[in-house]
């Protein structure tokens, strides 16, 4: 017998309490998602009745959830940087705290187009306020393990003259990834390339960002272990194996001037910053922390 949207959120939420910390969020994200509803309106609509078919789709996500199942995906989209991404079992789940990274890369993009305007006399801010179609870019920047596209989509919509090349192993995180920019309608700037880290790119670049494989696989917390993709988690024996294979060739595909971006784990910031230092003696290092306070991002300037 059908029952009131009120009712099936106070069961679900006591039915996740075991399994998750957010169980009142995750009951509305996903009875939500099965009645096509904003959040807000399960507040506003509490006695409505969803349909049997709609409370039996529920339930089977509940059980989902239950399992240790992501939310996202059990929704198939997750929100990253102020855009709704599809994310599909074969991307990583974006999270908050890479965004982050993103903030940092725009800063890094500022910094040289202010570098580059006072080399040139400000004729690049002037070319930078009045862009046209056939106006070489500003910034040509590479996402490396691109996944779903979530770094490289955010850094394309807030620097409209540059263009992303954003790589993956994996090509059916390619696939969500291509979705997802021609959702924005950003196909012609960010130019989704399959192979190994750097390989795919077809020339240098001005900001190399990468949030890759970071974790001990067998230190990552349970769930995520059975539910996302492996080859997006595992950095090694001590993390760092990425990092390591990355940077060896980074210089070569680095533009004067440019800057390595690199999301860390949070007891990486002295290994992956002296690992920065020897491929870019040259740079400037920085670690710069998230909101709880934890290393997030390692970042080289070069001079």
């Amino acid at each position: 017998m059908p029952t009131t949207v009120g009712a099936l959120l106070r069961a679900a939420t006591a039915e996740l309490s075991a399994a998750s910390p957010t169980a009142r969020l995750d009951a509305e994200l996903l009875l939500a998602h099965v009645l096509a509803w904003p959040r807000a309106r399960l507040l506003a609509e509490r006695e409505q009745r969803p349909t049997g078919e709609q409370t039996a789709a529920f339930a089977a996500l509940l059980a989902r959830r239950a399992a240790g199942e992501p939310i996202a995906y059990l929704t198939g989209h997750k929100e990253f940087y102020g855009l709704a991404l599809e994310v599909t079992p074969d991307t990583l789940v974006p999270r908050p705290e890479t965004e982050l990274l993103v903030d940092l890369a725009l800063e890094a993009a500022r910094e040289l187009d202010e570098r580059r305007r006072a080399k040139d006399g400000g004729r690049a801010g002037q070319a930078e306020a009045s862009p046209s179609a056939d106006s070489p870019p500003s910034l040509i920047i590479a996402d490396i393990g691109t996944g779903t596209g979530a770094i490289a989509i955010a850094l394309a919509s807030h620097l409209p003259k540059s263009i992303v090349y954003a790589t993956d192993l994996s090509a059916a995180a390619l696939a969500a990834a291509r979705r997802n920019v021609e959702r924005y309608e950003l196909d012609r700037r960010v130019r989704l390339l399959h192979g190994d880290l750097l390989a795919p790119l077809p020339e240098p670049v001005d900001l190399l960002v990468s949030n890759p494989p970071y974790t001990i696989l067998a230190e990552v917390e349970p769930n995520v272990r059975a539910h996302e993709p492996w080859l997006a988690l595992d950095g090694g024996p001590d993390g760092a194996a990425i990092y390591r294979r990355l940077l060896a060739i980074a210089p070569a595909y680095l533009r004067p001037g440019g800057a390595v971006l690199l999301e860390i784990g949070a007891w990486q910031g002295a290994l992956v910053a002296d690992l920065l230092r020897a491929a870019l003696p040259e740079a400037t290092v920085s670690v710069h922390q998230d909101l709880s306070g934890r290393d997030r991002v390692v970042r080289a300037s070069k001079k």
